[in-house]
This record gives structure tokens, sequence and C-alpha cells, in this order.
């Protein structure tokens, strides 16, 4: 697969979300067949895989750290802090600098490994001020358990703030051509300080694969019936299915199939793009790999940004409520 920078890393163009196999999208696939999955994803040229203490309260890393500890030097690894849970068992955004620490350590030991490549914070925790939890990730460098620092869903401004304290290598937030808060502001902010951006549900969570097609399927367990219920809401969704017949054809025309074509688009942003698809599916994993060879014009990316887009789509990406909490809307 072709290469791309991630500060001093060299990565496949296109990521490995780990996510989905431990949460998210219905129940989580049996582990041995993750081990199968993940091994088989660095067969087919993934070098930067991507997971959070949150996936699975745990499982997610724990899953790398037991199936890949042998293959530890062929790939670059991120993973993700911010969360903790209360006495009650709730999961709350948590930047203290105390809780970023336990939770590195307690990384570090389910990942099987001496050093977290890329460390983000997952969320900026409202209650503290984004330059103490980028200062305690700074500690982490200093004492050789992260090499570099990345930030999730957030905004130009706290950027800005988070990068006088410590160099960002990388942003993650919610890209695709169904979600483009990242034109707003950050991907241009991210393009003059050198930081590089990781777009996650590049997918549009499995829309853009045209393999989604009964949303009144989907179970509870499922981000899709929840968090981000409005594009999936069945009236909403019809409208939005309407997309995917010209989107197809494109795709058709042009030698490849629907997920490549949205990958494709993507890579075409920015030579700092990385988008991280995820898939419990080995199938859909060998085929997302396959978008790095998609070469689209630019006349191209611009008929796929006018066709989807988020003035084309039906419902926001997230609930209102979780919208009002995310800093990267604050663009």
């Amino acid at each position: 697969m072709q290469q791309r920078q991630i500060g001093p890393f060299s990565v496949s163009a296109i990521g490995f979300g780990c996510m989905n196999v431990s949460m998210g999208y219905g129940p989580r696939i049996d582990e041995a067949e993750a081990g199968k999955l993940f091994n088989a994803a660095l067969d087919h040229g993934y070098s930067f895989l991507d997971t959070a203490s949150l996936y699975g309260l745990g499982h997610n890393e724990s899953l790398i750290g037991e199936y890949l500890a042998t293959r530890r030097d062929e790939y670059v690894l991120a993973s993700k802090c911010g969360f903790s849970r209360t006495e009650d068992g709730k999961t709350v955004m948590d930047g203290r600098p105390e809780i970023l620490a336990q939770t590195c350590e307690d990384s570090l030991r389910r990942l099987n490994t001496d050093v977290i490549d890329l460390y983000y914070l997952h969320r900026i925790d409202p209650k503290v001020p984004v330059e103490e939890s980028v200062g305690a990730l700074a500690q982490l460098v200093a004492q050789g358990k992260i090499k570099t620092i990345g930030l999730s869903e957030i905004s130009s401004e706290s950027l800005r703030r988070a990068h006088a304290v410590h160099p960002i290598t990388a942003v993650q937030s919610e890209y695709s051509l169904w979600t483009r808060t990242p034109e707003r502001k950050i991907l241009a902010t991210c393009d003059e300080l050198g930081v590089a951006f990781v777009p996650f549900s590049p997918l549009a969570r499995q829309f853009l694969t045209g393999k989604c097609h009964d949303v009144t399927t989907v179970t509870e367990d499922d981000i899709r019936a929840s968090i981000a219920r409005p594009r999936f809401e069945p009236d909403n969704f019809v409208k939005n299915e309407k997309l995917l017949i010209p989107f197809g054809e494109i795709a058709e025309h042009h030698g490849c199939n629907m997920a490549q074509l949205a990958l494709a688009w993507l890579l075409a942003q920015g030579d700092n793009i990385i988008p991280i698809p995820g898939t419990k599916h080995m199938d859909w994993m060998i085929e997302n790999a396959g978008a790095a060879d998609v070469e689209l014009s630019s006349v191209l990316v611009d008929e796929l940004g006018l066709l989807i887009n988020e003035n084309t789509v039906a419902g926001n990406r997230y609930t209102d409520a979780l919208i009002a909490s995310t800093d990267s809307e604050k663009d």
C-alpha cells in the first residue's frame, strides 16, 4: 500500500480502525477471528492500527496485545485516553492528569508493549483545561511511555492551545463525504501547523459502502441506534439512500466499489489525511485496502463532493445533545 507521513512515522495511506471487533456495531466477534483479522490486515499492507482504552473497556487493546505481540515492529500503534468510569459504572470524559497517566499504564499492559506510538486525548474534558491534559501527555512522552500526542474531535482553538504546550502529531475526527465538519476550519489549521488528519467513520458508518439497507434491524448495541441515530432514522435513511444510486453508478464506471470510491475521495483531500475504516469482515478489510490504488481526477472529486455533502444529506451526524458537547463542533 502507498505510504503517508504521520509525524515521524511512515504508515499505510489507509489505517485500520480496530474498534468494530469489540463494540459499536452489534455483538463483538469471536476473539480468535479478531486475531485472524488483525494479522491479515498487516499481511495486506495496513501498518497503522487505531484502538482506545474505551473500546470494549480494554477488550480491544487486549486483543492487539495478545494476537499481534510478535509483530509489534510491523505497525504504528495508536490508542486513546480521556475516559474513566464512575462508581456506578458510567463512562465519563476525564482529562485529569492522574487519570491519563493511569490509563496509559493500563493500556501498555493490555497492549503488551513498552511504548505507544501515537496517544490521543479521546475527548476534551470540559472540566479540565486542555493545557493540563496535554501537559500530562507531554510527561508521558518524556518518560518514554508514548512517542507522540494526538487529539480527537478537537476545535481549531483548542488545537492551537494544545500545540503551544507540546507539538501535536495528529487530529482525529469524523470526516467523510456526508460529514464535512472538518472542512469548516480544522483541516486548514492542521495544514498550517503540520498536523496529520485521521478521519474516523470514513465510510459513514457503512452507509457509503451501500451494504446498509434495512435500518429497522439495527440493534440497541449499535451506534447507529443511539448517538448517530438522526441519519439512520427510517425517514431520513430513505432519503439518503437515494444518493447512493448515482454514487454507485460512478463507482461502477470507475472500476471500484462504493467503499473504495468514498475512501479515495478522502485521500484526494490532502496528503496529510489517513482514514481509518473499521470492519469485522475479512473481505471488506481487503476491499478497503484497495482504495489506495484508486485514482480520481479533480473533476470527479468535485462531482462527488457536490453529490453527497451535509446539504444533500438528511439528518445531523450526532444527536443534538452529543453535538452540543463535542469540541469539534465549535468551529
